[in-house]
């Protein structure tokens, strides 16, 4: 079972840190993922994630606070408009622009809901 837990916390440290660059891959709660299968199958890999200097200050401020950074969030939303409206520029049909617009005012919405420090 530790070795079902490495594996799927591998997994999703993988995608979330691909998230980090594709907006559309929810990167906290892949990082969330990542901390409790870490927890659960190796309390090394859980100290090494807690303890990096980039993930681990996200990871415990989004637990402990539900707080998202203002840089995080300016990064977050600049990525994700820019894909999303070049996307968008470049589908042929109007559902799908429409679709891709209604996304990314989603995921604003939901981004915008937490509270910054």
């Amino acid at each position: 079972m530790r070795v079902l837990y490495i594996l799927l916390g591998t997994l999703s440290l993988v995608l979330g840190i691909i998230g980090i660059f594709l907006p559309v891959l929810p990167t906290t709660p892949l990082l969330l993922l990542t901390a409790w299968c870490y927890y659960r199958g190796s309390k090394r890999m859980y100290s090494w994630l807690m303890s990096h200097p980039k993930l681990g200050p996200y990871i415990k401020n989004f637990r402990e606070k539900r707080i998202i950074p203002r840089k995080v969030k300016a990064y977050i939303l600049t990525l994700l408009w820019a894909s999303l409206l070049f996307c968008a520029y470049i589908l042929q049909p109007i559902w799908l622009k429409c679709l891709m617009i209604a996304i990314a005012i989603g995921v604003t919405w939901h981004i915008l809901s937490y509270r910054s420090e």
